[in-house]
């Protein structure tokens, strides 16, 4: 089973409503989606092609490989169909893999049960073929297989990523309700950011947008920060291509940039631990970081975006101080910000109309499972409409 030098179908996952930003970031390394849809992209090609897209991507959550596709009524079809699998020669007999699954078939009331037999189909296998069983458990930090099971439609995966790439890393200290990295990639995408003005980000919680804004702009992608993945644990893996995948993401990097990125809080804690994560992205020199109020955010002259990723509450609640926040935000946007474009992230729209702004654009997200809009506010300076000619 040479998969790292077999083509076959790909799935890159990610959270709902970011496929078409990881759709571009994918269409951006030169690889063709062959569809698209609401949870993530599809495409051929090997384990090989992977790792590239395993190093580079920002918005994605898993990376799968397909193995095999059948029908199964049962889980003892389930069984049969897998244990035919040379799992051999893709798990060290020595070696420790997970399961992971997303099933939907009438014989099957938990995951866990669909997992326990594609974990006996592998473990059988393999003690047959080499006399040793592999250990398994939850752990994702290995070989990982991954099961779509739905009515009686069968895929088995190899999860070529392991551990999530929706988390790039460089966060050790998350802070308090934390976006989460690909959502905020993705939302900085959506504002089609030049990645060359400034950008604002008041009330900047444990820094994510800041130090997304800041890896855009240089150039840096995830694949820095990490030094495991699935594939790393599949027989037949070339550690040469990953060495050199990560040279080439080295040299690409850039260490300057040549404008603004500003962060503030009120809280000086929540500084604190974004000035940390920004150091352990290697782009702390490159945010401005503040302590204060964000009505007192330094706003340059040279024009970008500022965006605010504020609190929202619980989704059909409506809190005093918080409408005083939002009706704090708008103003600040009226009257500091000219010439930029505004943007605010908020899983509440009846906080959103205290803003007293117009949306330009509502683009849709989900945090989690709440609905969310980034609400995009394009902040003219003057009147927008042209004076009209005189006779």
């Amino acid at each position: 089973m040479q998969v790292f030098h077999t083509e076959s179908k790909i799935i890159i996952t990610c959270n709902k409503r970011l496929s078409p930003y990881l759709q571009q970031e994918v269409e951006a390394l030169g690889y063709e989606p062959t569809r698209v849809f609401n949870t993530g992209v599809e495409l051929k090609g090997t384990v090989t092609d992977t790792i590239p897209l395993n190093l580079n991507l920002r918005c994605g959550s898993q990376i799968l490989y397909l193995l095999k596709a059948f029908t199964a009524n049962d889980p003892a079809e389930l069984y049969n169909e897998l244990v035919t699998i040379e799992w051999e020669k893709l798990i060290d007999f020595s070696g420790y893999f997970s399961v992971t699954s997303n099933v939907n078939n009438e014989h099957i009331l938990t995951p866990l049960f669909a997992n326990v037999k594609v974990k006996d189909a592998i473990v059988d296998r393999i003690k047959s073929a080499k006399g040793i069983r592999p250990n398994s458990g939850p752990e994702a930090n290995k070989t990982v297989v991954h099961l779509y099971w739905q009515d009686n439609r069968a895929e088995i995966f190899l999860d070529t990523s392991g551990e999530t790439l929706a988390k790039h890393s460089y966060r050790k200290i998350p802070g308090k309700a934390p976006m989460l990295e690909a959502l905020a990639t993705s939302t900085i995408m959506a504002t089609n950011w030049d990645r060359k003005s400034t950008f604002i980000n008041p009330m900047c919680g444990s820094g994510t947008l800041a130090i997304e804004a800041a890896l855009l702009a240089t150039d840096k992608h995830p694949g820095l920060f990490r030094m495991n993945y699935g594939f790393m644990h599949i027989l037949g893996y070339d550690e040469t291509v990953f060495f050199a995948e990560r040279r080439a993401l080295k040299d690409k990097a850039k260490k300057e940039t040549g404008f603004k990125i500003i962060a503030s809080d009120i809280s000086a804690d929540a500084v604190d631990v974004a000035r940390k994560n920004a150091k352990t992205a290697g782009v702390e020199h490159l945010i401005d970081f503040a302590v204060c109020d964000f009505e007192e955010t330094e706003v340059p002259a040279e024009p970008g975006i500022v965006m605010f990723n504020p609190e929202y509450g619980e989704r059909l609640g409506v809190h005093t101080k918080l409408e005083m926040t939002y009706k704090r935000v708008g103003d600040f946007l009226k009257k500091k910000c000219l010439g930029y474009r505004g943007y605010v992230f908020t899983g509440n729209p009846d906080l959103a109309k205290k803003i007293g702004l117009k949306a330009a654009r509502k683009i849709e997200f989900y945090n989690g499972k709440l609905d969310c809009r980034l609400f995009e506010y394009e902040l003219y300076e003057g009147s927008k409409r042209e004076p009209k000619p005189e006779n």
